[in-house]
C-alpha cells in the first residue's frame, strides 16, 4: 500500500508559489512564507530586547554611578573607552627619545652583571641579623631561669650574641690568630661595607628602570609593525610598568 502511495505522488503536479504579478512588478519580488518567517522572528526579537531595556530603565537607581560613565564616550552608536595619556618619568622620556633599544639592552645587561658581582661579594649577611625569629631554650625550674646565661649556653663571647651568622665558639676563638685591628680600621671597614650596599641598591634601581624602558621600546616597535593585526589596548603605561596590549592569535603557515 505504501509503495502505491509513493508511486501515485510521482504523477502529481509540483506545487509552485506564484510570482509577482506584472502590474505589481515595480514593487519588487513577492514575499514568500520563508521570508515572512525570518521577518517575523527579527521583529519579535527586537521587541523582546526593547522590553528588557525598558524594564532596566524603569528599575534603574537615579543615584547610581560608576566610573565607566566618565571614562567612555559614544562613537558611531558604540561605547568606546577614552584614551588615557601614558605616564613616563623625565629620565624615561629622555632615554626613549635619544637612545635605541639595543643600547638600553646593552646597559641593562651591564648593570645585571655588576649586581651579580656585588651580591657574590657582599653575600647580604647583615640581612640575616635583621630577620626576626625565635630561639627557644628549655630549662628545668625557675632557679635555672634566673641564673640563665645565654653566652655560656651558646659557648660564645657576649659581644657576638647579636650575630646570627659567623658566631664562633670560645674554643675556636682561642685557636684563631687575629690581626691587630684598631677602631679606626674597623670604622673604615664598616664605611666601605655601607658604601658597597648603597651602590648595590642604586644599581638594582637603575636595572629596574632600564627594564621598564626596554619593555616600552619593545611595545612601541611591535605597534609599528603594519603586517600584524592592530592589538587591543588593555592597560596604559605608568612610571613603573609598560603598556599592556593583546594581539590576536594568528597561526603561522
Amino acid at each position: 500500500m505504501s509503495s502505491w502511495k509513493k508511486a501515485a505522488k510521482t504523477g502529481q503536479k509540483t506545487h509552485r508559489e506564484r510570482h509577482q504579478p506584472e502590474s505589481r512588478k515595480h514593487l519588487g519580488l513577492l514575499e514568500k512564507k520563508k521570508d515572512y518567517v525570518e521577518r517575523a522572528k527579527d521583529y519579535h526579537s527586537k521587541q523582546d530586547q526593547l522590553k528588557v531595556l525598558r524594564n532596566r530603565v524603569l528599575n534603574k537607581n537615579p543615584d547610581e554611578f560608576y566610573f565607566h560613565m566618565i571614562n567612555s564616550k559614544i562613537r558611531d552608536g558604540i561605547h568606546r573607552e577614552k584614551d588615557k595619556p601614558e605616564e613616563h618619568t623625565p629620565d624615561q622620556l629622555l632615554l626613549m627619545e635619544t637612545q635605541d633599544l639595543k643600547y638600553v639592552v646593552y646597559k641593562r645587561n651591564m648593570e645585571a652583571k655588576k649586581i651579580e658581582k656585588l651580591q657574590s661579594q657582599l653575600h647580604l649577611i647583615d640581612a640575616a641579623n635583621e630577620t626576626k625569629n625565635k630561639h627557644i631554650f628549655f630549662v628545668e625550674d625557675e632557679t635555672e631561669v634566673k641564673n640563665f646565661d645565654l653566652a655560656k649556653k651558646l659557648d660564645t663571647h657576649p659581644a657576638l650574641l647579636s650575630r646570627r651568622t659567623n658566631r664562633p665558639r670560645i674554643s675556636n676563638l682561642k685557636n684563631m690568630k687575629l690581626p691587630d685591628v684598631n677602631e679606626e680600621m674597623l670604622a673604615k671597614i664598616e664605611q666601605q661595607k655601607h658604601m658597597a650596599y648603597r651602590e648595590l641598591d642604586k644599581r638594582i634601581e637603575r636595572e629596574r628602570e632600564l627594564t621598564i624602558v626596554q619593555q616600552k621600546l619593545e611595545i612601541r616597535r611591535a605597534l609599528k609593525d603594519r603586517k600584524v593585526t592592530k592589538p587591543t589596548h588593555i592597560r596604559p603605561a605608568t612610571k613603573h610598568s609598560a603598556p599592556v596590549y593583546k594581539w590576536k592569535f594568528e597561526r603561522k603557515r
